[in-house]
């Protein structure tokens, strides 16, 4: 396995995030209450666009989260193994998530 090639990928995905944070800031900020520019169906509308904006960058954030997190198990040499048992992880279930902590094994429940 190589740690290199999910470090890029990572990175990449990282700034990605980033990015989308960033250009959704707009969409997350409080409805202003004025009666007079805009009515109340609008402003409920509103209020739907950013409440989903503020969902999607809570999942945004948390994904950031484990994504520096491998990173950081990257830079300790820990990467690809599991957190569980400390067997290693299966390079295809990385390739899928490179954040996931647990082997198929333990993340099924247990070692048989």
């Amino acid at each position: 396995m190589n740690p290199a090639r999910f470090k890029a990928r990572i990175d990449k995905e990282l700034a990605e995030l980033l990015s989308g944070s960033d250009s959704t800031a707009e969409e997350r900020a409080p409805v202003a209450l004025d009666q007079q520019s805009v009515g109340r169906l609008s402003r409920m509308d509103a209020m739907q666009v950013q409440a989903m904006a503020q969902e999607a960058e809570r999942r945004r954030q948390a994904r950031i989260v484990a994504l520096k997190a491998a990173l950081a198990r990257i830079e300790e040499g820990e990467f690809g193994f599991c957190a569980e048992c400390g067997e290693p992880i299966a390079e295809g279930r990385l390739d899928f998530d490179p954040t996931v902590l647990l082997c198929i094994g333990c993340a099924k429940g247990g070692r048989d």
